[in-house]
């Protein structure tokens, strides 16, 4: 049963950015689907693999540790699982999540990039890093503040074990199509402006389950999907 859902519902969402691009006047390709598999099963995964699905996210470090090992000899259509870390960033965790995936989707402040820059290993390439950021000035939520940006940026495509791809955010639930495109369109603005800058960034992770098809019509280039893949958690 777990297997046919999961088939379903990977060609259903794939029909919904598909859908969503073209709405948008963008080609077919321009949004990736990053598989928000934090609290799923190791199987899980590796079915989705089995389907072509390459990208997954991990918010619990511990549980990614043992799924990431469980999986090293997983691929997906020839293609290496491709591990992003999308949870809160502490320093104590820098050491592992440096080490084991190839993204962090959620820096948002210089000491954790530093730290990240430092930990990790030579024989790796450099850690793709986004920067995560409050677009909706939620008190309770991660990310710098629009006006640090700027700043942040600078110093952290200074750092050389790290490579700065781009902008990630969630920004405050809303069920309006309109203020969820409002949100994304001033985390676009944000992204273009660094890249008139002179940075070079391709990617800009926003849209969830319950509003991607706004965020596509804004620009996204990644959307992370957890319950609409893998269904409502416990």
């Amino acid at each position: 049963m777990m297997s046919a859902n999961l088939n379903t519902n990977l060609r259903q969402l794939h029909e919904r950015i598909v859908h969503a691009l073209a709405k948008a006047g963008r080609p077919a390709t321009a949004t990736t689907l990053l598989a928000v598999s934090k609290h799923q099963a190791a199987p899980a995964v590796a079915h989705l693999a089995s389907l072509g699905q390459s990208a997954f996210g991990e918010s619990y470090l511990q549980e990614a540790l043992v799924k990431i090992a469980a999986l090293s000899n997983v691929t997906a259509a020839g293609t290496p699982l491709e591990w992003h870390f999308i949870g809160p960033l502490q320093s104590n965790k820098c050491r592992d999540i440096a080490a084991h995936f190839s993204w962090v989707e959620s820096v948002d402040r210089l000491k954790v990039a530093e730290r990240l820059n430092q930990l990790r290993p030579a024989h790796l390439p450099p850690l793709n890093i986004l920067l995560q950021v409050n677009i909706s000035k939620e008190q309770r939520k991660s990310g710098c503040t629009p006006q640090s940006l700027p700043t942040l940026a600078a110093a952290v495509a200074a750092l050389p074990r790290l490579q700065l791809r781009g902008l990630m955010a969630i920004p405050a639930a809303t069920d309006d199509p309109l203020k969820q495109r409002h949100a994304f369109r001033e985390l676009a603005i944000a992204q273009q402006q660094l890249i008139d800058a002179g940075y070079p960034l391709d990617t800009l992770s926003m849209g969830m389950s319950d509003d991607l098809e706004a965020a596509i019509a804004e620009g996204s280039t990644q959307v992370r999907v957890g319950t609409a893949l893998f269904g409502a958690r416990d």
